[in-house]
């Protein structure tokens, strides 16, 4: 994947009438485009913990927005072509989604069941990192999702599930989890996502590698490198590899980035995972 291929310009057009200046929108901020080779010139010949190192101080310190403005950030960030959020807790994927939420109605207050309304999930548990900020709202982790889906996984690890307890309508479940050593509820994202949700991942801990030694689950935290419970880290690079970057994710990516001001690198290089945690973690990363 080459960087000068993603300038970001075109989407900062779309947003702010063809100028690349900095503005703000609702509270916003967005900024001038750069290359990813430029972007990412510190991660050249590192690999392990401190390729993991040098990319935290690419995109540790980025612009936080309130909680109350990712509101309207979903507004940039994950609505879909009909003006309907992009769930990927009640997404079917090439088929029509039972239930659809647009950005301006159904936002949650109350619900009882699938359908009812869509919230701001922390895909990364927020009880985990103890409701800290700047984690709280960032967009990298925090998506549109169901509501009452939400609600139920609650501060789940992700795993993946034999005989399930209970299932979205999407497929989604929760269960027992059944890879690795770790046999304790879990809820599992459908396929089509999960290597969404293991880059996620990749990147909170990677950008908050200064807190995430202080973060306490069964999944990540405890300490800066690796960062991810051993079970887990083999189970987010099988997703990885086998969910490939989807053009939603290069997408957002580049909107996040424009809110942000930093990226996901574990979107723009995917290779990062395995030269970090993977096959790879003792060879040095090389910028193309």
């Amino acid at each position: 994947m080459k960087f000068s291929r993603y300038f970001v310009y075109i989407l900062f057009f779309l947003f702010l009438g063809g100028t690349c200046k900095q503005k703000k929108s609702n509270s916003i901020q967005v900024l001038t485009p750069v290359t990813y080779s430029e972007y990412y010139s510190k991660t050249n010949g590192k690999s392990g913990a401190k390729l993991k190192t040098a990319l935290f101080e690419i995109i540790g310190n980025h612009h936080a927005i309130s909680y109350s403005d990712i509101w309207s950030a979903f507004e940039k960030t994950d609505l879909r072509p009909d003006g309907s959020v992009w769930d990927m807790y009640s997404d079917i994927p090439n088929g029509r989604s039972k239930y659809s939420f647009y950005i301006d109605r159904k936002r949650c207050g109350n619900f009882r069941q699938e359908g009812d309304c869509y919230n701001r999930e922390h895909s990364v548990p927020k009880s985990w990192f103890l409701d800290g900020e700047p984690m709280y709202s960032d967009l990298f982790h925090v998506y549109p999702t169901d509501g009452y889906v939400n609600s139920r996984r609650g501060n789940l690890p992700l795993g993946e599930v034999g005989i399930f307890s209970w299932q979205s309508t999407n497929g989604s479940k929760i269960g027992q989890n059944t890879f690795g050593n770790y046999t304790q509820t879990v809820f599992e994202p459908i396929d089509e996502y999960k290597g969404d949700f293991a880059r996620t991942y990749f990147y909170m801990v990677t950008a908050y590698e200064n807190d995430v030694e202080n973060w306490r689950s069964a999944q990540i935290g405890g300490n800066k490198y690796p960062a991810i419970k051993e079970w887990a880290v083999k189970m987010f690079l099988k997703w990885h590899r086998q969910d490939p970057v989807s053009e939603k994710e290069r997408n957002r990516n580049e909107v996040v980035f424009g809110i942000q001001k930093n990226r996901n690198p574990f979107i723009d290089y995917p290779e990062l995972a395995e030269h970090v945690w993977g096959n790879k973690k003792n060879q040095p990363f090389n910028l193309k």
